[in-house]
């Protein structure tokens, strides 16, 4: 894709990983709007990048999608580019989970996670499909191809978006918009909660190498440990997704 002169969308863009990728597209020469669900974080973010775009947007809520989608294309008609960025994490152990009582907690991942990214992607793609040029770009995990057993409905959400973000290409491939997949390993940021990713590839130079990936035009960009996941064989699978539980279980015990 092209990596100047759009106009981007990004969903949970007030922080993390959204707002470095918001950064590098404003720096590069593009308009960015991004959304998120806390106001002081949208204005925290404005205020380092006075140019950003900002909106506050409940991305779980089927009207509030179809409400942005209306806004952004009334609104900034140019918009050419979405990346849906927006996800939230939780980690558990299902013996514990109180999934009668609480199911709202644990299916709001589900909504988030894959539900709104296939919607928003829906949307946008036959208006996208009428521009020169445009691209969704979709952020799944390296946890899409090796779960991570103590966040399963994370894994198993990503994974989902993986597949779905497949499919999207091939149905446009023959038309004018570009489907790429971004899959980060862990970053630091403060997905899941503050510290539980202190260990993690350092933000700004994880999105630096995203970055030069679009430049390259990867449809498959991977960082770190992720880039071997994204091609291990189902063996290879199986003996990581165990180290990985065995070295974390204790979390959630």
């Amino acid at each position: 894709m092209k990596l100047s002169g759009n106009t981007v969308l990004i969903t949970g863009g007030s922080a993390g990983i959204g707002l470095a990728f918001a950064e590098r597209f404003i720096k590069a020469g593009n308009k960015v709007i991004v959304c998120g669900r806390r106001e002081s974080a949208l204005q925290q973010a404005k205020e380092n990048n006075p140019s950003l775009i900002t909106r506050v947007s409940n991305l779980d809520m089927e009207s509030e999608r179809a409400a942005l989608f209306d806004w952004v294309t009334a609104n900034y008609p140019d918009v050419n580019v979405l990346v849906n960025n927006a996800g939230i994490q939780q980690r558990f152990n299902v013996l514990k989970a109180d999934a009668k009582n609480n199911w709202s907690y644990f299916s709001k991942e589900i909504t988030t996670n894959l539900e709104a990214p296939i919607h928003l992607a829906m949307l946008f793609a036959p208006f996208f499909a009428t521009k020169d040029e445009a691209a969704i770009i979709n952020v799944t995990s390296g946890l899409a191809f090796t779960p991570f057993a103590i966040a399963p409905i994370y894994s198993a959400t990503k994974a989902a978006l993986h597949s779905f973000t497949m499919s999207l290409r091939h149905q446009l491939s023959e038309t004018s918009v570009e489907v790429i997949e971004i899959a980060p390993p862990a970053v630091n940021t403060e997905l899941g909660g503050a510290g539980l990713h202190t260990q993690g590839e350092p933000l700004d130079a994880f999105a630096d190498g995203i970055f030069k990936g679009l430049e390259e035009g990867k449809q498959e960009i991977g960082y770190g440990t992720s880039v071997n996941r994204l091609r291990m064989s189902r063996d290879e699978v199986d003996i990581y997704t165990e180290k990985m539980y065995k070295a974390t279980k204790h979390t959630v015990e």
